[in-house]
Parts: C-alpha cells; sequence; structure tokens
C-alpha cells in the first residue's frame, strides 16, 4: 500500500467527509442546510424551508451560515435582490474559513437608486489577504425574479458564474508564489447589512429608511463535489466577452493602486 504523510491523510478524510456531506444535500429543504446566526426575527425561513429571507431595517441587518464546512465544490444559490431603491444596502454570499489567516470567495451585491444596475463586487482571500477586487454590472435585473449565483472552487481554479456564465476566474498560481485557498475548509455564509459609508457611490448615496425593511431571498441550494472541473474553450469565450462588456473595475488594471507594479497573478 501506498505510504501517505499524516496531511495528505487528513485531506483525503476532510474531502471524504465532504463529499458525503455534498452527497446528502438537499437543494428543498433549507432547514437542512443553514442556520439564521443573527438579526433576531430578520432572517425566515419560510414555506417548509424552501424559502429563506434576510431582511435590514434601522436597528440591524440580518445572516446566515451553512451547517457544515466544505473542502472545494460546487456552490449554486438562487437569489432574488432586494428591489427599490437599495442604495446604500450590501447582499454578501460567500464562502469563508475562520482566524486571521483565513481564506474567502466573495459575491458583494451592491444597492442602487432605483432604475440604475446593481454591482456585483468579487473578491478572493487568501491566507488573510484579499484586495483582487472585480467589480461588474449585471446584464439583467435581479430583483425581478430569482437568478443562480455559483462559485466553484477545486485545486486548480476559482469560477464566479451567473446563471451558469462565468464572470471570473481565479486560477492556481502557486507556481509564481500567489497562494491559493486549498487547506482550510470554509462555510457558505449570507448577510444583508447596511454599508451605506462607501457601498454607493462610495457613499456619497445613503440609505433611505424610508424604504425599509429592505429583503434579500433565497432557494434552490445545491452543492456538489468538484476536484477537477475547469472552463473549456467555448466557456473561456464567454466569460472574455462578459468581462470586456460588463466589468467596471479590475485590480490588474489599477495603475494608481499598485505603483510599486501590479501583483503576480496579473501578469
Amino acid at each position: 500500500m501506498a505510504a501517505f504523510s499524516s496531511s495528505t491523510v487528513i485531506s483525503i478524510l476532510v474531502f471524504s467527509l465532504m463529499h458525503g456531506a455534498f452527497m446528502g444535500l438537499s437543494a428543498s429543504n433549507l432547514y437542512q442546510n443553514f442556520d439564521i446566526t443573527w438579526g433576531d426575527s430578520r432572517g425566515k425561513m419560510l414555506h417548509n424551508g424552501e424559502l429563506l429571507t434576510l431582511s435590514l431595517d434601522k436597528v440591524s441587518g440580518s445572516g446566515f451560515q451553512s451547517k457544515i464546512s466544505y473542502l472545494f465544490g460546487k456552490i449554486d444559490m438562487q437569489l432574488k435582490l432586494v428591489p427599490g431603491n437599495s442604495a446604500g444596502t450590501v447582499t454578501a454570499y460567500y464562502l469563508s474559513s475562520q482566524g486571521p489567516m483565513h481564506d474567502e470567495i466573495d459575491f458583494e451585491f451592491l444597492g442602487n437608486l432605483s432604475g440604475e444596475p446593481y454591482i456585483v463586487h468579487t473578491n478572493v482571500y487568501t491566507q488573510g489577504k484579499g484586495e483582487r477586487e472585480q467589480q461588474f454590472y449585471l446584464w439583467f435585473d435581479p430583483t425581478a425574479d430569482f437568478h443562480t449565483y455559483s462559485m466553484l472552487w477545486n485545486p486548480q481554479t476559482i469560477v464566479f458564474s451567473v446563471d451558469s456564465t462565468p464572470i471570473r476566474e481565479f486560477k492556481n498560481m502557486e507556481s509564481i508564489g500567489v497562494p491559493f485557498p486549498k487547506n482550510q475548509p470554509m462555510k457558505l455564509y449570507s448577510s444583508l447589512w447596511n454599508a451605506d459609508q462607501w457601498a454607493t457611490r462610495g457613499g456619497l448615496v445613503k440609505t433611505d429608511w424610508t424604504q425599509a425593511p429592505f429583503t434579500a431571498s433565497y432557494r434552490n441550494f445545491n452543492a456538489n463535489p468538484w476536484l477537477s472541473q475547469k472552463l473549456d474553450a467555448a466557456s473561456e469565450e464567454k466569460l472574455k466577452w462578459i468581462q470586456r462588456k460588463y466589468m467596471i473595475y479590475n485590480y490588474c488594471t489599477d495603475a494608481k493602486r499598485f505603483p510599486q507594479g501590479f501583483p503576480p497573478e496579473c501578469q
């Protein structure tokens, strides 16, 4: 029998446990998969666990987290974002481990005035360091209906997708010294909170509390193990097209932010 180091055995065991947990997940019953963790009664499970809602008012926001942690996989959730004048609000939907050296894979949806497009803010943290922001306008109204937001995470790559359309990829580039999240299991979190000091036009537009409560809705959660999936040629072309048409900020082109040179993954 082949000999494995203790760390290798632990990694194999963790993924085996996560694989078993993945296979037992139910897309229809959010009670089985999540706990509402803050916000008093502002977070709700409805329709026998088929729907989850988070609300924000002037007193507090709300949030939930998954019952288990995941080491790699494809996470899908359908969200319907805060409608109307959502300026100042942020709906965060992300994977994260714990501690000062945590890893994190972020979707954040930045609210806006009625009729203006939502901004999707993405980021990747490795070993406690983020600052890898990319932002996009959505090409549809995310408040009118549910849409699927996905995070694919395996040892080779991280892919952010919207309705199965990739919008961002962060590849494993450890070969050139870029840390990649691959050792820390992460839980799935979501929260709805007030960030009007920065969220809308850099904080120029404040939250209109006469519109409260603000509510975001969630359904059809799925998590599946994916250790080797990556973008095919057609998906890579689609990603490039989305980025050309809808990307509004990319840290890898912000020369003012990196006067000493861009991070190595930007090369």
